[in-house]
């Protein structure tokens, strides 16, 4: 990276940083049961409410009794279920149809981070009837109240039921790109370990591994704070000691249950000091190709950090500390490597495969140049990369 683009980077990110403390953000409140959610809504008078979800929960009933505690309660739930693993553009504006067209008054996410963000999309055209989707992304975009969302994650992974950003493909460009704003944070979050249950022994290891990602780049990030570095730690701390467990037995009511608030704590952790190149390299293949996001960044991870060298290193190495697989008569460099050698073990042992068949060698270009454009100047990355740098990361992981 040039020195100019370099200086330019470094300084938007510092002002960032500067205005962390007295930036809107805010945590959502938290319930623990689906069965307090007809209370609340009746309370605030919300009697007709979207529920966003998709179609394999709803085929296998995980929705079912939320939808029956609602109606017995005299709330209409109008669903949509069709949101795609990589929601779209097209996700956003059919399930807006049909908030308008039923005089819906809340948004009701129940899922992955594909349904959360859909419902964040939805909430966000509410706001801006005029402005398409494309007009919404970027960074504090979207500055209007959208409608009370309540969101219920069926995985703990994403931590967008904390988060300010909403990531949303669209199909036609193959583009994925996030919108980052303060009014997306979901009112309500219902953390319940029973409605991840269900969610099968590959979806646990590479949702988790995307927790794992979240509070790995927040923590290693250069615009962190003494609440995301502990909320981070304490992430990593979790997931290593539950995240085994949960995918060998997926009724471990403990072990799913840590690993949610493992995924919340990374998700307050990254909303704050943002995340870097893992990310924005498995936005770009997940645009190109739908690849799960969850999935991108658990191949990538080793590989970023391994491009990141010394600069995270020390950093790394007090991950290491976290996740119980460095010791004190560790030096730095040992310890960072031995974490990072953790991460392969990690996907190895849950069958996550080490690279990505299919990427084609005439799109890794275009796609470097979207995760350039995505991280840089706002990633606060620990060492900055540019296009021809990042190029190299999809040959290897390919």
């Amino acid at each position: 990276m040039n020195v100019f683009k370099r200086v330019y980077c470094r300084c938007y990110q510092a002002v960032f940083r500067l205005l962390i403390p007295i930036l809107p953000y805010r945590e959502p409140t938290i319930f623990h049961s689906v069965d307090e959610l007809p209370d609340l809504l009746i309370k605030k008078g919300h009697l007709s409410v979207l529920l966003v979800t998709d179609e394999s929960l709803r085929k296998f009933g995980v929705t079912s009794h939320l939808e029956e505690i609602l109606k017995d309660n005299g709330i209409d739930c109008i669903v949509y279920d069709k949101t795609c693993p990589n929601p779209t553009i097209k996700n956003v504006e059919e399930a807006l149809e049909m908030y308008i067209k039923n005089d819906c008054k809340a948004l009701i996410a129940f899922g992955g981070g594909s349904s959360i963000d859909c419902a964040k999309g939805v909430g966000a055209r509410v706001a801006y009837p005029k402005k398409s989707v494309n007009k919404l992304k970027g960074t504090l975009k979207v500055r209007r109240r959208i409608p009370p969302l309540i969101a219920i994650p069926t995985t703990a992974g994403t931590g967008s039921e904390v988060t300010i950003a909403a990531v949303i493909t669209d199909s036609e460009t193959k583009h994925k790109y996030a919108m980052n704003s303060f009014p997306l944070i979901p009112s309500y979050a219902v953390l319940d370990p029973k409605v991840t249950f269900t969610l099968p022994k590959g979806l646990t290891a590479t949702t988790g591994m995307d927790a794992l990602t979240h509070a790995v780049e927040a923590y290693i990030g250069r615009s962190t704070t003494r609440e995301t570095r502990k909320k981070a730690l304490e992430a990593v701390s979790l997931i290593y000691a539950n995240i085994k467990k949960a995918y060998d037995d997926g009724h471990d009511y403990d072990a799913r249950s840590n690993m949610l608030k493992a995924s919340y704590l990374a998700g307050v952790a990254f909303t704050k000091s943002y995340v870097g190149y893992i990310h924005a390299i498995a936005h770009s293949l997940g645009g190109q190709y739908n690849i799960a996001h969850g999935l991108a960044n658990a191949v990538i991870m080793p590989y970023v950090l391994d491009a990141y060298g010394k600069s995270a290193y020390k950093k790394l190495y007090k991950l290491g500390k976290a996740a119980g697989i460095v010791d004190d008569q560790d030096s730095i460099e040992i310890g960072a490597k031995r974490f990072i050698q953790s991460i392969r073990d990690l996907n190895e042992c849950m069958n996550i495969p080490s690279t990505i068949p299919g990427i084609k060698k005439e799109d890794i270009r275009m796609m470097a140049d979207h995760a350039d454009k995505e991280a840089n100047p706002l990633y606060p990355v620990p060492r900055l990369m540019d296009r021809s740098e990042l190029e190299k990361i999809y040959f290897s992981i390919s």
